[in-house]
């Protein structure tokens, strides 16, 4: 993602991280990367991708375009 002179290029990365900031697992200790990665996954497939609209994808979430591909 790294390219000189464009300001856009940490734009994506600077996104997500500001998203998990506001999510509940800000601020949580883990005792393993392990134990962080699957409250990570669960947060994100559990509950983000069953109720955020993705503007992407015409305003619907990101399970539901899953379901129109299959």
């Amino acid at each position: 993602m790294i390219r000189g002179a464009n300001c856009w290029d940490h734009a994506p990365k600077d996104s997500v991280f500001g998203i998990l900031k506001t999510e509940p697992v800000h601020g949580r200790q883990y005792a393993s990367r392990e134990e962080a990665r699957r409250d990570l996954f669960a947060d994100i497939e559990g509950t983000d991708n069953r109720r955020r609209l993705c503007s992407a994808l015409a305003h619907i979430t990101p399970e539901h375009a899953e379901l129109r591909a299959a």
